[in-house]
Parts: C-alpha cells; structure tokens; sequence
C-alpha cells in the first residue's frame, strides 16, 4: 500500500453520503484528510467542495468526492468499494467483491429512501413546503421498508454460514458492515420510535452494529470532534411527526 493522501470532499457539518466514506478510511488506517473541515485559508470548506465538482477529466455531478494523486472518483458506493479493494477490506476473488458492492449498493437504496421521507416532492423545496406528503412517504417507509431492507440483511446474516450469522460476507468483517453500522445509526436517530419496534425483528443486524460500534478505530473516530452528529439538515433527520407516533415510549 502507497502513503498517498487521500482527500475527501464532502460538505462540512453534515454526515451525509460523506460519512460512509469516512468510516472506510478510518477503519482502513488511511492518510486522509476531511478538506470540507479545513478552514478555507488553508484551502478547505464548502467553497472547496464547490470548486472541486468541477475538476477531473470525469467531473463529479456531486459529493462525495475522493482524490487520490490524479484520481478523481465519486458516488458513495463507488469509493467505499474501491477503498474497501485497495485496503483489502474484503475478500480478493471476483464474487466476494461484486457482492460487497451488491450489499453496499442496496444500503444506499436505503438512504435514499430515508432522504425522500422528508423531501418526497422536490430537492430544492423546504420540508415544511412539503410536509404533508412527507407523512405519508414516512408512514410508508416506516411500516413496509425498513422492515424490508433490515429484513434483507437479516437474511443475508444467517445464510452466511461460514460466517456463523455475525459477518455479511465470508468469516471475517468486510467494509460494507460499516455502511450497514451507519445505516441503522441513521434510522436510530430518524425514526426512534419505529427502530424500538422494528429493532427486535433483526436482533443478528442490531449486533453487528453493536461489534462495528466497538471497533477501536470507528469508535476512537465517532468519539473525536471529526465526526459529525445527525442534525435536521442531513439525510436522516428527526421529525417527530414522522416517526411512529403509537410505539411505546
């Protein structure tokens, strides 16, 4: 492995799509740096993230980004994949990397999902112009597709025998169980109330995210000022009226 420095571009304040990535190269070791939360003297902020869109023989359409030399590559699932590869994050065969990225990529579906709760109408509109839509985009999701998508990988948990229900893939961790950990913090703080009820459905999914947790490089990174908590201006936000008002308390 290269001491090449990777930059990440992604905007500050806001986990995010960028968090996924940030959690690949923390438990990877990397030499990396977060630009979006350098102070923009030292050529960083969301000004940088701005100007960073544009560059690359392939421009990205948005963060997250990733440079690495005169690499330029984007989309969430695509670096965490390469890095993933590169840090040897996962198996080296062809069918244990494409069902990585298969599990990375329907995480991502997920948070999609998650997004359109509050914004099921239009990017650009404000919650509040789209509220009552919202309720029935998030009843929806609530009910049908977080059982759904933890369900998924409920399965995928235990019929991984060789990984004895604890691992997605093969007998050992692999980066998407990272995606899968941030994922399910997400839905925590989104929808409390619903997880409460939800939650004992996948217990093999809740203890992974318990063991990813406590893994020494992603906890010393969620307990240091870099990482960024959940807010109302991220992909996973909080509104009570969308959470499941009749769960117990």
């Amino acid at each position: 492995m290269s001491d090449a420095k990777f930059e990440l571009f992604y905007w500050p304040g806001l986990p995010g799509r960028g968090e996924f990535v940030r959690l690949v190269l923390e438990e990877a070791g990397a030499d990396w740096v977060d630009v979006g939360l350098l102070p923009e003297s030292q050529g960083g902020g969301a000004r940088a993230i701005m100007d960073m869109l544009g560059k690359g023989a392939v421009p990205a359409y948005a963060p997250p980004v990733l440079k690495v030399g005169d690499l330029v590559i984007a989309q969430a699932p695509n670096i965490c994949s390469y890095l993933g590869e590169r840090f040897g994050l996962v198996p080296p065969d062809e069918a244990a990397r494409l069902h990585a990225r298969q599990f990375q990529l329907t995480v991502a579906d997920v948070v999609l999902e998650a997004h359109d709760t509050h914004h099921p109408i239009a990017v650009m509109k404000t919650y509040e112009e789209q509220k009552e839509p919202a309720k029935a985009r998030a009843q929806v999701f609530r009910a049908e597709r977080i059982p759904k998508y933890l369900g998924y990988f409920e399965r995928v948990l235990k019929a991984n025998t060789r990984g004895g229900g604890r691992y997605l893939l093969g007998g050992d961790f692999t980066y998407p169980e990272l995606a899968l950990f941030q994922l399910v913090e997400g839905l925590l703080y989104a929808f409390p109330n619903a997880m409460r009820s939800i939650a004992p459905q996948v217990p093999g999914v809740m203890a992974l995210r318990q063991r990813i947790a406590e893994r020494p490089r992603i906890a010393a990174y969620k307990a240091s000022q870099r990482a960024q908590p959940f807010n109302p201006k991220g992909i996973f936000r909080h509104y009570a009226e969308l959470d499941e008002p009749n769960a117990m308390k």
